[in-house]
């Protein structure tokens, strides 16, 4: 009696999907999007292009997969930051969990989203685009915590929110900006120990 075997699904990938999409988020992290070619993708990512498109989509598909990562990964500490009791303490969460992805040994330096939202070519229009407007997502929640402690007292009434929230954010870009151009951690440090005595906490 000959033994039945299952039918084959298809053959199975020959990598780790998780592993490869980690590596092409390092490419696109150092390279940026356009600066990135399909080469350098296949290669870090050790497939053929044939398999990157049947796994992930085209190139900008990828990256897409990519931000969901480094979102995930790299930006959790914006999430804990939100939880923080005081609008002091949410900056400086921010800033210094910041500061630990931006001077990871182990990373490319600076953000990916600030090296994405300045982007100017053509083929980077749409991806400008989603960056920018992740990062609308993530501010406007800030927004929401800081009027919080306005309404909580923590924060002085004159205190603009959105404006306050402005003022991180540029302080976040310009120590992504530093950062990716080789600006050390304690010069960083000091500027995050500046803004913080700037703070307008009662």
């Amino acid at each position: 009696m000959k033994n039945i075997l299952p039918a084959c699904k298809g053959r199975p990938r020959e990598f780790c999907t998780e592993q490869a999409l980690a590596s092409a988020l390092r490419v696109f992290w150092s390279k940026g999007y356009e600066g990135a070619s399909m080469t350098d993708l296949t290669e870090a990512m050790g497939i053929t292009k044939p398999s990157l498109y049947a796994a992930f989509g085209n190139k900008e598909a990828l990256f897409h997969k990519a931000l969901d990562l480094y979102e995930a990964e790299k930006l959790a500490y914006i999430r804990d930051a939100l939880d923080q009791p005081t609008a002091r303490g949410v900056a400086e969460h921010l800033l210094r969990g910041a500061l630990e992805a931006m001077t990871s040994q182990c990373e490319p330096q600076g953000c990916l989203g600030v090296i994405h939202s300045v982007a100017c070519g053509s083929e980077a229009e749409s991806i400008k685009a989603e960056v920018v407007s992740r990062r609308a997502s993530s501010q406007a929640a800030i927004v929401a915590r800081f009027q919080r402690a306005v309404d909580e007292g923590d924060l002085r009434d004159d205190v603009d929110p959105n404006g306050l929230a402005n003022l991180l954010y540029a302080l976040l870009q310009g120590m992504a900006v530093q950062a990716g151009s080789g600006v050390s951690r304690e010069q960083l440090e000091s500027l995050i120990v500046t803004g913080l005595v700037l703070w307008p906490s009662r």
